[in-house]
């Protein structure tokens, strides 16, 4: 069964980083995409970076450009999202997801979705 176990949340102040990492296992990592999503209380989720298991090509939404930074390590199954410079609004529970045959921020594409991991900014 495919599942996806997301971990490095936690709390930083603003200005901070943190590395956050989405392990994948029961399907093959070589295809497909996976993407980051986060969801802050009371918004709806948004999807934040994505990245194309095929060929590397990567996507962010605008408001982490510049300051988030996604990866994939292919023979460790593993997806990394790098947040630099972060922002008391970056405060979310981030979420990876899996299973979309190209990038994609609709969220209704992916089939598999980790447990999510809080990621807390303070001002």
């Amino acid at each position: 069964e495919a599942q996806l176990v997301e971990s490095g949340g936690g709390s930083v102040q603003a200005g901070g980083s943190l590395r956050l990492s989405c392990s994948a296992s029961g399907f093959t990592f070589d295809d497909g995409a996976i993407t980051w999503f986060r969801q802050a209380p009371g918004k709806e989720r948004e999807g934040v970076s994505c990245i194309s298991l095929s060929d590397g090509g990567t996507h962010y939404t605008a408001s982490v450009k510049g300051r988030f930074t996604i990866s994939s390590d292919n023979a460790k199954n593993t997806v990394y999202l790098q947040m630099n410079s972060l922002k008391p609004e970056d405060t979310a529970v981030y979420s990876c997801a899996a299973g979309a045959a190209f990038c994609t921020f609709y969220r209704y594409s992916y089939s598999h979705w980790g447990q999510g991991t809080q990621v807390t900014v303070s001002s």
